[in-house]
C-alpha cells in the first residue's frame, strides 16, 4: 500500500478522505472536489485509489496538495480480466457487478489506513458502488457521506422504482395506442411517464439483471445508512427533486456542483492541440460547430457509427467528433469527403475545453451526467442519445423539463434499437439550424449563468459544501479533541 503525502499543512483544517469508484467518470468529479476543498482551504484531503489507477489520479490531483493512498487491488478475481483495475476495462454489465463486489476485498487495507492516519479523518466521502465502506466508517466511528455521480432526478426515479415497483405493471412487449413503449405515471410527479426500459437501463442486458439488482440494493442501503448524500448538481437546476429527496426520502442531500467548474491549477504552457486551432479557424469564419462524443463505457457497433457518419454528412453542418475506439472505421472516404467541414479526433480530448469554445453551439451526447453538466455550464444545447444506466432519465429531464435538448430516437423507440442516418441528420439540423435549437440555446445559456453563480464564493453550492463540513466534520473534530483532552487528564 503506497502513500503519496502532501506538503506540511495546518492541522486546524478538517481532514477528509475521498474514495471514488474505480472508473474515470466516477473519479473525475471527486478530483474536482479535492481541488475545490484545497483551493478554498475548506479541508485537507486524502484520496484513495489503487495502484493501477494511481497515475491517472496523481495527474488529476496535481496542485491539490492531497495525499494519495494506493491500495493493492486483488489479483486473479474470477470474471475480471487480468490486470483490470478500472471499469473501463470490463466487457459486460455482468463483469461490472463482479468487479464492484471485488472492491470489497480492499476493505482491510482501507480500514488499516484510516486507523493509522494522522491527523484523524473526520469524514469519509465514498461512492455507493463501494457500499461496504459504510460498515468500515461505522466500525471506525468516522462519519460517512455518499457521493453518487448521477442527477437528483435520476436518484429520485430510482426511489420511485423501489417504492412503487413499476416494473411489475409494465411488460417488456407493452405498447400504447400509438405503438410506443408503455409508460408508468409517477404518483409523486404525474407529468413524468418513464418506460420499463428507463427503469431497467441501469441493470444492463438480461444476463446481468440479477447481479446488478442485488448490487443496486446494497448501494441503496449504503446511501440510506450514510450521514448524507453529495450530488454533483446545483439547486436551480433540479430544485423539485432535491427538495423531494430531502423532505420525503433522505438522508439529507447537499447539491455541491457543478464541480466541473472547479479550475485546476494552470500547467506549464503547452502547444495548443490541432483540434483547438481548427475550432479557432471556425470561430474566425463565424461557423457554428457540433461536437460529438458518445461515451467510453457503452460499446457502439461500427455499423451504427457509420450511420452516424453518413447522417452528419447529410446534415451539412460543421462538426468535431471524438471517436472511440480510436481504430473505428467510419466508412470509405468519409473523412476525406468531410475534410474542412468536419474533423475526426482519435485521441483523448479535453471535453469541457471544447464545449467552452466560442464556435461550439451543439453537443450530440450519450447523456451521461458528467457530460450533461459540462454542456450546461458551457451553455451548449444538446442532442441526446441515451444508451444505458441513468442516461434515459437524464434525457427525459433535459428534453421534457429543462427543454435544453433534442431527443435522438431509435427506429423502434427502444434503447437497443438502431438509429438511422436520416434520424441523425434530422436531429442535428433541428439542433444547429432549427427553431427548437434556438430555444434550447437560450434556455441553456440561462442555466449556465446560474451554475456559475452556484459555485462562486457565497453561492448555493459553495454554502451547501460549507454546511456539510460544519455539520459533520467539525462535530467529529470537536469530539476527538474532547476525547484527547480526557486521555491527557487521565494520564
Amino acid at each position: 500500500m503506497g502513500i503519496a503525502t502532501p506538503p506540511p499543512e495546518t492541522h486546524a483544517l478538517p481532514h477528509i478522505a475521498i474514495f471514488p469508484f474505480l472508473a474515470k467518470g466516477h473519479t473525475i468529479p471527486l478530483i474536482h472536489l479535492a481541488h475545490h476543498l484545497h483551493r478554498h482551504r475548506l479541508a485537507t484531503v486524502t484520496f484513495f485509489t489503487t495502484r493501477g489507477n494511481a497515475a491517472f489520479v496523481l495527474e488529476g490531483l496535481s496542485g491539490a496538495d492531497a495525499a494519495v493512498v494506493e491500495l493493492t487491488f486483488p489479483a486473479d478475481v474470477p470474471g475480471i480480466p487480468p490486470g483490470v483495475e478500472s471499469a473501463e476495462g470490463l466487457t459486460s454489465m455482468a463483469s461490472f457487478a463482479i468487479f464492484a463486489d471485488a472492491t470489497s476485498l480492499l476493505r482491510p487495507q482501507l480500514e488499516a489506513s484510516l486507523t493509522d492516519m494522522q491527523p484523524h479523518v473526520c469524514l469519509l466521502i465514498a461512492d455507493p458502488f463501494l457500499h461496504w465502506t459504510t460498515a468500515s466508517a461505522a466500525k471506525l466511528g468516522v462519519p460517512k457521506v455518499s457521493f453518487f455521480g448521477i442527477s437528483a432526478f435520476a436518484q429520485v426515479m430510482r426511489e420511485v422504482r423501489v417504492r412503487h415497483d413499476p416494473c411489475a405493471t409494465l411488460r417488456a412487449e407493452g405498447v400504447d395506442a400509438d405503438g410506443n413503449p408503455a409508460t408508468f405515471t409517477v404518483p409523486e410527479f404525474p407529468h413524468i411517464k418513464p418506460t420499463l426500459e428507463d427503469f431497467m437501463a441501469p441493470f444492463g442486458d438480461p444476463a446481468s439483471i440479477a447481479p446488478m439488482m442485488e448490487l443496486d440494493g446494497m448501494m441503496g442501503k449504503a446511501i440510506e445508512d450514510s450521514q448524507g448524500l453529495l450530488i454533483n448538481t446545483f439547486h436551480d437546476l433540479e430544485v423539485p427533486y432535491i427538495d423531494f429527496w430531502n423532505q420525503r426520502v433522505g438522508p439529507r442531500a447537499w447539491p455541491i456542483g457543478p464541480l466541473c467548474l472547479v479550475q485546476r491549477p494552470s500547467a506549464a504552457a503547452e502547444a495548443q492541440p490541432s483540434w483547438m486551432e481548427w475550432l479557432d479557424d471556425k470561430a474566425a469564419a463565424g461557423r457554428a460547430v457540433l461536437y460529438i462524443a458518445l461515451g467510453t463505457l457503452a460499446a457502439i457497433p461500427e455499423s451504427q457509427l457509420k450511420e452516424v457518419a453518413y447522417g452528419l454528412e447529410r446534415a451539412e453542418v460543421d462538426f468535431i467528433w471524438a471517436v472511440r475506439p480510436e481504430n473505428t472505421d467510419l466508412g470509405p472516404g468519409f473523412e476525406e469527403r468531410t475534410k474542412g467541414k468536419g474533423l475526426v479526433v482519435r485521441q483523448w480530448v479535453d471535453q469541457l475545453e471544447i464545449l467552452m469554445h466560442d464556435s461550439v453551439r451543439g453537443f450530440l451526447s450519450h447523456c451521461g451526467w458528467n457530460s450533461v453538466l459540462e454542456s450546461v455550464t458551457a451553455g451548449v444545447p444538446l442532442a441526446v442519445w441515451p444508451m444505458h444506466a441513468d442516461q434515459p432519465f437524464n434525457a427525459r429531464f433535459l428534453v421534457d423539463e429543462l427543454k435544453i435538448a433534442v431527443r435522438v430516437h431509435t427506429s423502434d423507440r427502444t434503447l437497443r434499437g438502431s438509429v438511422t442516418s436520416e434520424e441523425v441528420s434530422k436531429v442535428v439540423r433541428a439542433l444547429m439550424l432549427g427553431a427548437e435549437g434556438v430555444r434550447a440555446a437560450k434556455r441553456v445559456a440561462e442555466l449556465s449563468g446560474r451554475g456559475k453563480e452556484a459555485m462562486a464564493e457565497g453561492g448555493p453550492s459553495w454554502e451547501a459544501l460549507k454546511d456539510m463540513i460544519s455539520e459533520l466534520c467539525l462535530v467529529k473534530m470537536n469530539g476527538d479533541l474532547e476525547v484527547s483532552h480526557e486521555d491527557k487528564v487521565d494520564a
